[in-house]
């Protein structure tokens, strides 16, 4: 292949947290906590889903596929940065830091792209109850989430593509705990404009439209839960979409800050990445996918019922 000809690295080496010891211990330890508590959170509500009856609906089949998405996006980079913190040699191969790279971005767009289906649905339940069958119908919700899917792979492997092309001369150092495509940009020894264009283009198209249907669909939800009469009636429409609009915030306002501040040739070119971006990165990579399962089992009766069901019925069948 062309890039493989262009470039004379072999490995990347991954800085992280290199030259602190004590507190690669510390984050190994806080790291490995999170990651559990995302495979239990996660697993259980995708478990949860599937088990009871009254929730395979249009609005838990999305919650479903942000769990799986959740477990699949945090295990493309988790692993891998824990054995890093315990090994003196953190090193990932050209090849891997590829795969890395182009799984760690197409579980991110899909996110971005599926939060913006959800908001949909929720604005159909609320706007359009006595529509909402015929609306979110298993013909449509099931290509929605597929289209999420799709879009995150196409916009990923496009990226990818690009990046990987670019010509890595002596700097292999990617200051970052993994393979994260800005920080592999960076050590580029050529003109990566033509990448930061793709990438605006990208975040536009799979970011920002996505969140310009949610702030639309939760202007209209708001706008009708405001309009019904009994507190209780506002209270319960508000419920049923208050977990996913907490979600949202989080996820958009720390990738938005990522990936759509501007970026200098002197940041670019630095030696050290802004201590800043590698938390907010972290964040939105560990501690989103961490709390989703939390929000929606703490905020929804309808997740706390179905445990109740589910546990009540193993324990009077024994």
């Amino acid at each position: 292949m062309e890039w493989e000809n262009q470039t004379i690295l072999v490995e990347f080496f991954l800085k992280g947290l290199s030259g602190y010891p004590k507190l690669e211990l510390l984050f190994f330890v806080l790291i490995l906590i999170m990651y559990v508590v995302i495979l239990l959170g996660n697993g259980t509500l995708i478990l949860i889903s599937v088990l009871d009856s009254h929730l395979h609906t249009p609005m838990y089949f999305f919650l479903g596929n942000l769990s799986f998405l959740d477990i699949c996006y945090t295990s493309t980079s988790i692993p891998s940065t824990l054995v890093s913190f315990l090994s003196e040699r953190k090193t990932i191969s050209f090849s891997g830091c590829a795969v890395q790279m182009f799984l760690g971005l197409a579980m991110g767009t899909t996110e971005c792209v599926l939060l913006g289906m959800m908001a949909f649905d929720r604005y159909v339940a609320i706007c359009n109850p006595l529509r909402y069958p015929v609306i979110m119908s298993k013909d449509s919700y099931v290509p929605m989430a597929a289209g999420s899917w799709f879009a995150g792979v196409i916009n990923s492997a496009v990226q990818t593509a690009f990046v990987v092309q670019l010509p890595f001369c002596r700097n292999n150092v990617i200051n970052h705990f993994s393979c994260e495509i800005l920080a592999v940009m960076k050590l580029a020894c050529a003109d990566i404009s033509g990448n930061e264009f793709i990438m605006l283009l990208a975040t536009t198209l799979f970011t920002l439209l996505p969140l310009l249907l949610i702030v639309i669909s939760y202007s209209l939800i708001i706008s009708s839960i405001l309009k019904i009469r009994t507190s209780e009636g506002r209270s319960k429409a508000f419920s049923t979409c208050s977990a996913h609009l907490t979600v949202v915030i989080i996820f958009y306002g720390t990738i938005l800050f990522m990936y759509m501040k501007p970026k200098s040739k002197e940041t670019l070119n630095s030696d050290d990445l802004d201590a800043t971006d590698k938390l907010i990165s972290m964040f939105y990579g560990v501690m989103t996918p961490m709390m989703n399962p939390l929000i929606y089992s703490l905020r929804n009766k309808d997740v706390k019922e179905a445990v109740k069901h589910l546990f009540s019925r193993r324990f009077f069948s024994k």
